[in-house]
C-alpha cells in the first residue's frame, strides 16, 4: 500500500517545476515521488470499459482511469477505479475504445498553423499555372494594393517544371501579370523560401543590383534579373515591407488578429488530439500574448515556447520572460530557437558536399560563433537551446558547438536539441547519445520529402543518413516527434504512420530499414516529447499525479495493422480533465 503523508502547505515554486497539489487530501508516494490525491471527494470524471494505453512502464495498460481537477488520480481495472465514483461523477463508457496520453507535438509553429488557415492555400497545386490561377482568383476578391499571402506550394508536386525556369523554379512574369497592383508573397511548403511578384519585389526594394543578406539568396535569371524566388534570409527583404504595412494597424487590431490565429490553431490541434505543442520559435510579443491568455485561462492547449530573439534581446529580456507552468501549466517559456541552415527541398540545407542536382552546398543562416554565444546565454539564463539543422554540415557544426558548451558545463542538465536532424553523416550519429543531444525529428517529413531527397543527395548519401531514425535510436539517443506544422498537417496520426512505414503516397517505402517500431513511434509523441521539455513528471504518461491530458481514439494505435493507422480518428481530446474536443465519443 502507498504510504499517506500530510498535504504540503503550498505548490512548488516557479509555477510548475514539480507536481502540484489537487486540493486538500492525501499525498502518496508513487515510485518515490510525492503525488497529491484528494481523499475528500469522489473523482470528477471516470473513463471505463476501454483500453488505457498509459505509456507508463509500471503499468502499461489498464481498463479505466479517474480524474479529479486537472490530474489523473487512479488508473486500473473498472472495479478499482469504480471505487472513486460518486453521485456527481461523470462516467464515460469507452465501449472498448482506446485512451492514451494526449499527443505532444515536439516541433510546430502555433501561430503559423493559424496563418495557414487564413492564407491562400496552395497545397496540392499540380503546376505553377495552377498556383497563378489560385492567386488570380484571390486578387478578384482583394482590395487594390492589399497583400495576397499564400503558403504551401512545392515544385515536387508539379507534373512538370514550369517554362521558363531557373533551377526548376518559375519566373515571376505570369504571377505579376495576374496581380499587377497587389503585392503577392507565397511561402514555399518548407517555409524556407518564398516567391514574390513584381509589386512585392518593388515594395521590398529587390532589383538586379540588390545584394542578399548573409544566409540568403535572390535567385536570378540569365539576364541577372530576380526571378521572384527568395531563399532563407532573403525573404526578409519583402517581409520587412509586409511588416511595415501591418504596423499601421492599431494595437487592438494587432491583438485581435493574433488572437484569431491562435484560436484557429488551437482548434486545429484539439481536433487532431494535440494537447501540448512545442512552439518552435516565436518573438517576444507573441510569447507575451501566450502568457496573457494562459493566465486568463483562454489558451486552450499547453504550449512549450521557444523564443526567437536576438542575443541582444535575450541579454535584456530572457530572465523576465522565462516562466515554467504559467496558467495552470498551460505555458512554459524556457527555450531558445535558432536556425543553422535552410531546407533540403529549396536547396538551402547546409551540406558537407555539393548537391547532386545543383552546384553549391546550401546556406548557413546563422554564424556558429553567434550560436555559441546563444548557447552560453541559454545556460546562464536557465534556458534550453533548440537549433534547426537539416543538412549534414549544419548538424555537424551544431554538434560541435554543443560539444564545446557542454564540456564547459558538465554537471548541468541542459537537454540541448537539434530540430529536424534530417540528413546526418554516419560519423555524427553516435554523438547525439554521447553528448547527449535530443534529436527532434518529424516523421511526416520523410515520406513527404522522399520524391526529391535522392535527387538532392544522391543514392548513397540518402541511404546512409537521410531521416536516419533507426540509426539514431540504436545509438542510444532520444527522438522526439512532431509535424513542423504548418509545413505539414499538425496531425500526429499521419506522422506516426510515416514513422513506422516511411511510405510515400506513391512508390516504395523510403529506405524502410530506418523505420521506428510501433512503441518507439508512440513514445516519440508522448514520453520523449515530455522529456524534451523537462516535463516528464507532468505529462507523457497516464499515472496518478500526472496532468489529465487524454485522448480517446477509434482504434488502438499500438496493435492495429499499419495500413489502418491513417483511418484512426480522434473521438475526444481532454485537457486538464476537461473535454476540449468532442469528436463523437
Amino acid at each position: 500500500m502507498p504510504r499517506a503523508l500530510p498535504v504540503p502547505p503550498a505548490d512548488p515554486p516557479d509555477g510548475g517545476d514539480g507536481v502540484r497539489g489537487i486540493g486538500a487530501g492525501l499525498v502518496i508516494l508513487v515510485g518515490g515521488a510525492l503525488v497529491a490525491v484528494s481523499a475528500e471527494k469522489p473523482a470528477e470524471l471516470i473513463l471505463r470499459n476501454g483500453k488505457v494505453l498509459t505509456m507508463d512502464a509500471a503499468r502499461p495498460e489498464a481498463a479505466a482511469l479517474a480524474i479529479s481537477g486537472d490530474r489523473v488520480v487512479a488508473v486500473g481495472t473498472d472495479e478499482e477505479v469504480g471505487k472513486l465514483r460518486g453521485p456527481a461523477t461523470h462516467v464515460v463508457d469507452l465501449g472498448g475504445k482506446t485512451a492514451m496520453p494526449g499527443f505532444i507535438d515536439g516541433h510546430a509553429h502555433l501561430v503559423g498553423i493559424g496563418d495557414a488557415r487564413i492564407a491562400l492555400d496552395l497545397r496540392g497545386a499540380k503546376s505553377w499555372d495552377e498556383v497563378v490561377s489560385r492567386v488570380a482568383a484571390a486578387v478578384k476578391k482583394a482590395r487594390p494594393g492589399e497583400w495576397i499571402l499564400g503558403r504551401g506550394w512545392h515544385q515536387k508536386d508539379w507534373a512538370s517544371p514550369p517554362e521558363p525556369n531557373v533551377e526548376g523554379f518559375p519566373l515571376h512574369a505570369s504571377l505579376s501579370a495576374a496581380s499587377p497592383a497587389n503585392p503577392v508573397f507565397l511561402s514555399h511548403a518548407s517555409g524556407h523560401a518564398a516567391f514574390a511578384n513584381a509589386a512585392a519585389l518593388k515594395r521590398g526594394g529587390v532589383g538586379r543590383d540588390t545584394k542578399p543578406p548573409a544566409g540568403g539568396e535572390i535567385l536570378k535569371d540569365a539576364a541577372g534579373e530576380p526571378t521572384g524566388l527568395l531563399r532563407e534570409t532573403a525573404e526578409e527583404l519583402v517581409d520587412a515591407a509586409l511588416r511595415a504595412d501591418l504596423a499601421k494597424r492599431t494595437p487592438a487590431e494587432v491583438t485581435a488578429d493574433l488572437d484569431r490565429r491562435i484560436d484557429l490553431a488551437v482548434e486545429e490541434c484539439l481536433r487532431k488530439g494535440v494537447t501540448t505543442l512545442h512552439d518552435a520559435g516565436s518573438p517576444l510579443d507573441v510569447v507575451a500574448r501566450y502568457r496573457q491568455r494562459a493566465e486568463a485561462g483562454t489558451l486552450g492547449i499547453r504550449v512549450y515556447a521557444m523564443l526567437s530573439a536576438s542575443n541582444e534581446e535575450l541579454e535584456k529580456h530572457a530572465a523576465r520572460v522565462r516562466v515554467v507552468g504559467a496558467g495552470k501549466n498551460h505555458l512554459t517559456v524556457r527555450a531558445i530557437k535558432r536556425l543553422a541552415d535552410g531546407a533540403l527541398g529549396s536547396r538551402g540545407a547546409w551540406l558537407l558536399a555539393p548537391y547532386a542536382d545543383a552546384p553549391g552546398t546550401g546556406l548557413n543562416t546563422y554564424p556558429m560563433k553567434d550560436l555559441e554565444r546563444t548557447a552560453e546565454l541559454a545556460v546562464a539564463s536557465g534556458y534550453q537551446l533548440g537549433v534547426h539543422a537539416i543538412g549534414d554540415r549544419a548538424n555537424r557544426e551544431v554538434l560541435d558547438v554543443y560539444e564545446r558548451v557542454l564540456a564547459r558545463h558538465p554537471k548541468k542538465d541542459l537537454r540541448f536539441r537539434i530540430e529536424h536532424a534530417q540528413h546526418l553523416d554516419p560519423i555524427d550519429v553516435p554523438r547525439f547519445a554521447k553528448l547527449p543531444v535530443l534529436a527532434m525529428m518529424q516523421g511526416i517529413h520523410c515520406p513527404s520529402d522522399a520524391p526529391f531527397v535522392v535527387a538532392r543527395l544522391g543514392e548513397k548519401r540518402a541511404r546512409e543518413g537521410a531521416y536516419a531514425w533507426r540509426q539514431v535510436l540504436d545509438a542510444g539517443a532520444r527522438i522526439g516527434n512532431g509535424t513542423d506544422a504548418p509545413v505539414e498537417d499538425v496531425d500526429p496520426i499521419a506522422s506516426l504512420h510515416a514513422s513506422v512505414t516511411r511510405q510515400p503516397r506513391t512508390g516504395a517505402a523510403f529506405f524502410p530499414e530506418q523505420r521506428m517500431t510501433r512503441m518507439e513511434a508512440l513514445r516519440s509523441y508522448t514520453v520523449a516529447n515530455a522529456y524534451a521539455a523537462f516535463e516528464e513528471d507532468l505529462k507523457g504518461t497516464l499515472a496518478p499525479g500526472k496532468l489529465a491530458d487524454v485522448i480517446v481514439l477509434s482504434k488502438d494505435l499500438a496493435t492495429i495493422p499499419a495500413t489502418e493507422i491513417p483511418s484512426t480518428r480522434v473521438l475526444a481530446t481532454i485537457v486538464g480533465g476537461k473535454v476540449a474536443f468532442d469528436g463523437g465519443l
